[in-house]
């Protein structure tokens, strides 16, 4: 089956962002809030990079919208292509072995560096001014029943992300996929599907609205695999899936503060609803790419196809090596090399230490997943026949 590659560069690049984000927020707390009370340079030249489209390198909600639809896309893609139920089971009963055993491994890695004191988070932002966000995360005894609930049911079913902040997303990566798995279950093949997927998603607007981002991921996989007249129509003028990237760059930009910005290109949106532009973003920019094959190729590049790769380590990852790794160098050095020096040096320190983590998990630990996977399947195989 032909693996869509550029799906993978833009997962690479979500990842990244996230990484970028934590980073940023940790260091230069400012480029965030925009106010000049959290600014470390004496121009405030974070807060005047926060105000523009440059934002979108380290927006981490733009980013979590983007995994999600991306995520709600790539569920049902076997299914659209071959009609084959069978596919929408097996992908649901496989669905949580394929994401637990990273998060077991990281979140059994943070509960040690807790436990020998190694979390510096705390005592750097005070330095960083990024307290309101940065000083409390793993501030606690560390409990190995707590992790352990955490990782295997915790973070599943409640969102639960004590010990790794980033795991509050993954009810919606779960929960959101075994819903998207029963709705092509239930109605693909329905001439009257899009109705039930428009109440799915008016539901969510009620109840969270994250989940909306990896139904319309949903919706996009089902349109561009069974409307094909419409979809020929669409990428006959390459212009056009290229302003709708345009779009949905712009609005994964707007920054996540959600603060009313006159003077800026983002004065003319309402303050209010960053989520809503985010998952629009998100879904503008998946079809924009999904329609155009200059597009196609340029997200397929070997530098994010390799970060694509290690996207979910990266993801998982990136925050305890920052907390730890980051906030140990930037408070041993920044007194002899000065904040932006420190910092500076620190993120490129930090960065190959991410990746080079992130690697290794996904050659060694990710495959946990898959092996878990094969031996359900050989299951389910045998107890079919």
């Amino acid at each position: 089956m032909k693996k869509l590659d550029y799906i993978d560069g833009l997962k690479g690049i979500g990842a990244l962002m996230v990484y970028l984000c934590h980073f940023v927020f940790a260091f230069y707390y400012g480029a965030y809030t925009l106010m000049p009370e959290h600014a470390n340079t004496e121009s405030g030249i974070e807060l005047w990079i926060g105000k523009t489209a440059l934002n979108f390198f380290y927006n981490g909600n733009s980013a979590v919208c983007m995994f999600l639809v991306f995520s709600g896309f790539v569920l049902c893609l076997s299914y659209f292509r071959t009609r084959d139920r069978s596919r929408l089971r097996a992908g649901a009963l496989k669905r949580y072995f394929r994401l637990m055993p990273v998060i077991l491994a990281v979140n059994v890695m943070i509960f040690f560096l807790m436990s020998f004191g190694l979390y510096r988070n705390q005592e750097t932002a005070v330095i960083t001014k990024s307290q309101p966000w940065f000083e409390g995360f793993n501030q606690f005894a560390p409990d190995f029943g707590r992790m352990l609930y955490e990782s295997l049911i915790g973070c599943f079913v409640r969102g639960s992300n004590d010990y790794n902040g980033v795991l509050w997303t993954i009810p919606y990566l779960f929960l959101g996929a075994l819903l998207v798995y029963l709705a092509a279950y239930l109605v693909g093949e329905n001439p009257l599907r899009y109705v039930a997927y428009g109440v799915m998603i008016l539901v969510s607007l009620k109840t969270d609205i994250y989940f909306v981002g990896i139904f319309l991921g949903f919706v996009l996989c089902d349109f561009f695999h069974t409307q094909g007249r419409l979809v020929s129509l669409y990428r006959r003028l390459p212009v056009v899936p290229q302003l709708v990237s345009a779009v949905g760059f712009y609005l994964l930009s707007y920054p996540s503060f959600g603060t009313a910005l006159p003077g800026t290109i983002y004065g003319i949106l309402p303050s209010g609803y960053t989520v809503v532009y985010h998952i629009a973003g998100a879904v503008f920019l998946t079809a924009g790419v999904l329609g155009s094959e200059d597009l196609q190729r340029l997200f397929s590049c070997r530098p994010l196809l390799y970060l694509g790769r290690i996207s979910y380590s990266l993801y998982l990852l990136h925050f305890p090596v920052t907390a730890v790794f980051s906030c140990w160098f930037f408070l041993s050095f920044q007194e002899k090399l000065g904040y932006h020096l420190a910092a500076g040096i620190d993120f490129v320190l930090t960065t190959l230490l991410v990746l080079a983590v992130s690697g290794l998990s996904s050659r060694y630990l990710e495959p946990v997943g898959g092996w878990l996977e094969k031996w359900i399947e050989k299951r389910l195989g045998a107890k079919k026949n």
